[in-house]
């Protein structure tokens, strides 16, 4: 069985609603509903939102990435050389290879833009 049917199910069950009442709330019908928890059907990107709304959980939990109904917490920085790789030849440029402090300078401007 499915993650997300699970899940639907699991939220549905915890608040006694019926298959009816649920997809009256989330905009669908009691077969779609029936056949997303069996996974016999694939759920809307909005009927999840709608479901992750009224259940006050994060979507993660639906698709299963976590356990937590609030969800993983992500810091949201981007790897910078991933991004921009032309960004470390730009570094090594700027400075002087031959001054003592050279490659003190290039981390701290590295450091600054993970920033």
């Amino acid at each position: 069985m499915n993650t997300i049917g699970v899940r639907l199910r699991e939220l549905r069950q915890s608040a006694k609603l019926s298959q009816a009442k649920i997809a009256a709330i989330v905009g669908s019908r009691q077969s779609a509903v029936a056949r997303f928890e069996s996974g016999e059907a694939h759920v809307p990107a909005e009927v999840m939102i709608r479901y992750a709304d009224y259940f006050d959980v994060s979507l993660d939990y639906i698709f299963g990435r976590t356990d937590k109904p609030q969800g993983k917490l992500y810091e949201g920085k981007m790897k910078i050389e991933k991004v921009y790789p032309e960004m470390d030849k730009f570094i090594e440029m700027c400075f002087d290879p031959g001054s003592p402090i050279n490659e003190r300078l290039k981390e701290t401007l590295r450091e600054m833009l993970k920033e």
